[in-house]
C-alpha cells in the first residue's frame, strides 16, 4: 500500500469574504470606519484591497447560481453564506490608540479587547451584519 501523497505547498490567503443583507450600507460602513476604497463593485459584490489580500464582500443570496465569465475564461461556481462571521485586519502597533479614537469617533462600540501572551492585541467590533470584525497588532501568530 503506498502512502498518500503530500500537498503541494500553499502561500498566502488571497481573498476573504464576508456576505451582507444590504451592499450600500455595507459599502458606507467599510468606506467610512475601516477607510477602504473599492476596487471593483457592481450589484454582487464589492472588492477591497487590504494588504496582500482582497476582502470580497457579497449581497448575500446574489451568488447562489454558477457565473460564466465572458469568452472562454470559465465559470465561477455557487457560493453564499448566513449567519455572523469573523475577520481580522491587521494594523501596526503604533497606531492602535489612533484605532480605538476613530472608532469611538465613528460609533463603533468595542465589544472586545485581548492583550495575547506575546503582546499583540486584539480590539474587536462589528459591521452593520453582525460580523465580528478584529484590528490585530504584530505577534498574535508565528506568521504575523
Amino acid at each position: 500500500m503506498t502512502s498518500p501523497r503530500q500537498a503541494p505547498p500553499l502561500g498566502s490567503v488571497i481573498e476573504s469574504v464576508l456576505y451582507t443583507a444590504d451592499m450600500q450600507r455595507a459599502r458606507d460602513f467599510f468606506m467610512r470606519v475601516l477607510g477602504l476604497e473599492p476596487h471593483l463593485e457592481d450589484e454582487r459584490f464589492t472588492a477591497y484591497p487590504t494588504g496582500n489580500t482582497m476582502l470580497l464582500v457579497f449581497q448575500r443570496g446574489q451568488t447562489d447560481e454558477t457565473i460564466f465569465l465572458p469568452g472562454d475564461m470559465g465559470t465561477i461556481p455557487p457560493h453564499d453564506g448566513e449567519g455572523r462571521q469573523h475577520l481580522a485586519l491587521a494594523i501596526p502597533t503604533a497606531s492602535l490608540s489612533a484605532w480605538e479614537a476613530h472608532l469611538a469617533d465613528q460609533g463603533i462600540e468595542i465589544e472586545g479587547r485581548t492583550r495575547w501572551p506575546k503582546g499583540s492585541v486584539s480590539l474587536y467590533f462589528r459591521d452593520p451584519d453582525g460580523h465580528l470584525l478584529e484590528l490585530v497588532t504584530p505577534g498574535l501568530w508565528p506568521n504575523y
